[in-house]
């Protein structure tokens, strides 16, 4: 039932500007911290491919080239949907990206659907680079715990296909310690992803992050929504003070360890 965007309402994009469209909500791995997927859209749910397909012919009666990025949580989550949207991607002809989750290295045969059908890079929210900050992140069966040991073939497996890898990871985890930063810093010097964004663990309002931090009293300011950037440190860490987390978002992407 959802309408066809007013895609005539944006202003002409530059080359290679992004154009967006949504052919899922949500995801259903439940990550404490996620605020899109928890505090946003409580149900998981897709959009039939042929009802993306519409979409992507709209644009491209407006824009002869467009780059679509596909505004979801997890895109490929959905084995059998996955299957079916890629091939409907790959029929029309655009380049496009993505987020999902390293389990999509799960399945070779995917990934090599997905390059042929001219995606060009994913994002996945990997985290943390240990086992030990991952554990307890998911509400559901710590999940992303268990697929730490194939972080790095995954990179490879993609980047191999032509996919390039943008690695998140999230600082101030309550495994890690201090020294995560060094770790995160190894690894990427170590599986050379293409792009790599670095955020602090953030309880925004309405996650069970926020609740369970505010019921342990480490909140730093409460109710100080500004504070909710991904970059600004409004909680007491586990396992280091806030300053060791404040320095070393600032270090970790210097040549300094």
């Amino acid at each position: 039932d959802a309408p066809i965007p007013r895609f005539d309402l944006i202003d002409r994009p530059s080359e290679r500007n992004r154009l967006t469209i949504q052919t899922q909500r949500g995801c259903p791995w439940r990550c404490d911290f996620c605020a899109s997927s928890i505090r946003l859209t409580r149900r998981y749910k897709v959009k039939p491919a042929d009802r993306v397909a519409t979409e992507i012919r709209a644009i491209k009666e407006l824009w002869s080239e467009p780059f679509i990025e596909l505004a979801d949580d997890n895109t490929f989550v959905d084995r059998r949907h996955a299957r079916t949207l890629v091939e409907t991607l790959g029929e029309e002809g655009i380049p496009w990206f993505t987020e999902t989750d390293v389990g999509v290295a799960n399945d070779p045969k995917l990934v090599a659907m997905i390059a042929d059908a001219g995606c060009e890079e994913v994002l996945i929210g990997f985290e943390g680079p240990s086992a030990a900050g991952l554990d307890g992140i998911e509400l559901r069966r710590n999940w992303k715990r268990h697929q730490v040991d194939g972080y790095r073939s995954a990179i490879d497996l993609l980047q191999s296909n032509g996919i390039a890898v943008n690695a998140c990871f999230v600082l101030g985890l309550d495994g890690d310690g201090p020294e995560v930063f060094e770790a995160v810093h190894r690894f990427v010097e170590e599986t050379q992803p293409f792009d790599v964004q670095l955020t602090v663990m953030t309880p925004f309002p309405g996650t069970p992050l926020y609740e369970r931090l505010l019921r342990e009293d480490r909140i730093l300011h409460v109710g100080d929504w500004a504070r909710c950037t991904l970059f600004d440190v409004n909680f007491r860490p586990a396992l280091m003070s806030v300053e060791a987390l404040e320095e070393g978002l600032l270090r970790i992407g210097l040549p300094l360890f």
